[in-house]
């Protein structure tokens, strides 16, 4: 930007003009010129701008009021003149060989053209002219310089990076040679490991089917154990019962053979009787003879004659037998009812069964024993049994089946027991104990016919 002229006379180079601003370093020099000589001026000697800053440092002032001292410099010719008063008076050999117009060749450019600004000699524009592309030389020179030392110095850092970067590429090549040959022994280590695990698990597998199977026959053994000691519960539970019985029956004047023979004999007595009462024979109608055994043309044993044409589930056979003399009837309970009607609660089911046979029994007049499985029960069952029936129930750790057997072992040889049951382990047993068993379905079609 051209600086316009202060308003001075041409004589002391006021009318000259700078050709383009004024360079950065000869403004900052005067800009310090003028806060150095503020201080000597009083607050009436200073431009109204500056006045506010009268009380400060020189220092501060180049801070804070630097443009407004520039300014007012530019425009105020008085004020201009009293710097240059102070100027001459600080530094009266620079101001002499400005003002005479050789400034001293040793002296810095940047000093000469601020005193040259601020004295306004003849051609004064000139010398700030010349002191600004000197100062622009030297500056130029001092940042070749710089540059010339900060490329050495980053040459010097390169080729130490260089360096650094070879020994740091060697040490890292190393490194990763050291690091693959770890890789490979671990990856050996690796594999081993694996083979092992594998070796394991196939043992482990082979352990744990070996611990099932000898927990599967532990497991056999323990049941078939469990099993034998019910067993032998149950003979311990029967020699006790039989043992109560017997010292019952000696508290009361007789023994079980006592009863057993007396039964037995009642049985064979009426059985003659009844037999003679079948055959209508006169009591002395007979002969030695008649009793041999034969088969005569024309005539049939009553054992013939019950048997004929009667299938195993025909209800007429169960009529038979228990047409016989003492015949006791034992009938296993959730057998029949769970055969006949198995869709109905246990207790209606019970009800349903001893009521088809207290009828049975009164028409009948046999004894009659109905037999249940203690172990289905959740509580005691309080049941007021039917009329000429005997109920049952199977203490806890004996069956149903077990009792029956019981029951039929008790009784004498020779009186006839029928027992009902479709469980064919049931129907041997007592058949080999000379019981007469009978099917479910037998006595459930009897019982409807009842109804």
């Amino acid at each position: 930007m051209v600086q316009q002229p202060s308003g001075g006379d041409a004589a002391d180079g006021a009318g000259e003009v700078l050709d383009g601003p004024l360079p950065e370093a000869v403004r900052r020099r005067v800009v310090a010129l003028v806060a150095d000589a503020f201080g000597g001026l009083t607050v009436g000697e200073l431009p109204a701008q500056l006045r506010q800053y009268a009380r400060f440092t020189p220092s501060r002032r180049v801070k804070f009021a630097g443009n407004a001292m520039a300014a007012a410099l530019e425009s105020d010719a008085v004020f201009r003149q009293r710097i240059a008063e102070k100027l001459r008076s600080g530094q009266p050999e620079l101001a002499g060989s400005v003002e005479s117009g050789a400034p001293p060749a040793a002296a810095d450019p940047v000093d000469v053209a601020a005193a040259a600004y601020v004295l306004r000699p003849p051609d004064w524009a000139k010398l700030v002219a010349a002191a600004g592309e000197e100062a622009q030389r030297a500056d130029a020179e001092r940042a070749d310089e710089a540059g010339r030392r900060e490329l050495e110095r980053l040459r010097a850092e390169l080729a130490e990076a260089r360096e650094r970067g070879r020994g740091e590429h060697e040490r890292l090549r190393a490194e990763l040679e050291a690091a693959r040959k770890d890789a490979e022994s671990l990856q050996r280590k690796l594999r081993s490991a694996l083979s092992d695990v594998k070796r394991g698990e196939a043992a482990l597998r082979k352990g744990q089917a070996e611990w099932e199977a000898s927990r599967a026959e532990a497991d056999g053994r323990l049941s078939a154990a469990e099993s034998e000691n019910r067993r032998l519960k149950a003979r311990l539970g029967e020699a006790e019962a039989a043992v109560e019985a017997g010292r019952k029956a000696a508290r009361e004047g007789r023994s079980v053979e006592d009863m057993r023979l007396r039964l037995l004999l009642d049985t064979v007595l009426e059985s003659a009787q009844g037999l003679r009462r079948e055959l209508a024979l006169p009591p002395a109608d007979t002969h030695p003879a008649d009793g041999v055994d034969a088969v005569r043309p024309g005539r049939m044993s009553p054992r013939d004659v019950a048997a004929r044409a009667l299938s195993e589930t025909d209800p007429a056979l169960l009529d038979q037998l228990l047409g016989l003399p003492q015949v006791h009837l034992v009938v296993d309970g959730y057998n029949v009812t769970k055969t006949g009607y198995p869709t109905m609660p246990l207790e209606k089911q019970r009800l349903r069964l001893l009521g088809g046979l207290s009828a049975l029994a009164a028409r009948t007049g046999a004894e009659v024993t109905c037999v249940f499985d203690g172990a289905e029960l959740a509580a005691p069952v309080l049941l007021a049994p039917p009329r000429g029936v005997r109920v049952l129930f199977s203490k806890a750790g004996v069956t149903a089946d077990e009792l029956i057997r019981q029951l039929v072992r008790a009784e004498p040889p020779g009186r006839p027991v029928v027992v009902v049951s479709t469980d064919r382990e049931v129907a041997d047993g007592v058949a080999r104990s000379g019981a007469r068993p009978v099917a479910s379905a037998m006595l459930l079609k009897r019982l409807s016919r009842l109804a």
